[in-house]
C-alpha cells in the first residue's frame, strides 16, 4: 500500500522494529514446525497448515491481535481500515499467504543442505514475503500485510522477552567482567607477595 493512502491517524501508532517482528515470527514458526514434527510425509505439511491457522488466526482473533510471538514480543495485528483486530476473514487471507510460504519454507529447511538448490527454492517464497518489509522503510508493511490491508504495531500488552533477555545478557556479562577482575585482583595481590617473600 502506497503511504499516501494510508490515513493521518495511522501516524501515532509506534512502528515495530524489523528485529522484533523477526523473533515473533520465528517463535510462531519454531512451535508449529515442533508440533507438526511428529507427523511425516503429507500429513506433517497438512498439520503444519492448520496449526498454523489456529495459531495465527483463531488466537489473535480471540487475544486481541496477538500471536504467540507477537504477545512474547510486545506486538499485535491491526486492520488499517477500523484500526482494530481484523476480522476472521482478514486474518484467513493474511495467514494462508504467510502460512503456504512458512510451510513451504518447513520443507525446505527438512531437506537441508543434502539439496540446497531445492532448500534455497522452498525458502524464497518467504524470503520474498518479508522482502517488502524491508522495502517499506516507513511502515514495514510485508506482503501479506498489503493484501490483507494490515500493519503490525506495538503494543503494552506482552512480555517483553526481547527486553529481559537483553537484561538477562546485561547481568551475565557484568558477572563474568566482576569475576575476572576479581581473578586478576587476586593473582596480582599472590604475585605481589610471592615477589616481596625473595
Amino acid at each position: 500500500m502506497d503511504s499516501n493512502q494510508l490515513p493521518p491517524s495511522y501516524r501515532r501508532f509506534p512502528k515495530v522494529p524489523l528485529d522484533r517482528r523477526a523473533y515473533a515470527f520465528l517463535l510462531d514458526f519454531v512451535t508449529v514446525w515442533f508440533l507438526s514434527s511428529f507427523f511425516k510425509g503429507l500429513i506433517k505439511d497438512l498439520v503444519f497448515f492448520v496449526v498454523w491457522l489456529i495459531l495465527r488466526v483463531i488466537i489473535v482473533e480471540k487475544n486481541k491481535g496477538q500471536s504467540l510471538g507477537s504477545w512474547c514480543f510486545d506486538i499485535k495485528v491491526i486492520d488499517l481500515r477500523f484500526f482494530r483486530v481484523p476480522g476472521l476473514k482478514e486474518l484467513t487471507k493474511r495467514e494462508a499467504i504467510v502460512g503456504f510460504a512458512a510451510m513451504l519454507a518447513m520443507v525446505g529447511l527438512n531437506i537441508n543442505f543434502k539439496n540446497g538448490l531445492s532448500m534455497l527454492i522452498f525458502i524464497t517464497p518467504l524470503i520474498m514475503n518479508f522482502g517488502f518489509a524491508i522495502g517499506d522503510e516507513e511502515y514495514n508493511q510485508t506482503l501479506h500485510d498489503r493484501v490483507s490491508n494490515t500493519i503490525v504495531v506495538q503494543t503494552k500488552r506482552g512480555f517483553s522477552l526481547d527486553l529481559r533477555l537483553k537484561k538477562l545478557w546485561r547481568i551475565i556479562k557484568e558477572k563474568i567482567q566482576n569475576r575476572q577482575n576479581t581473578k586478576q585482583r587476586y593473582q596480582n595481590d599472590y604475585e605481589d607477595n610471592y615477589y616481596d617473600d625473595y
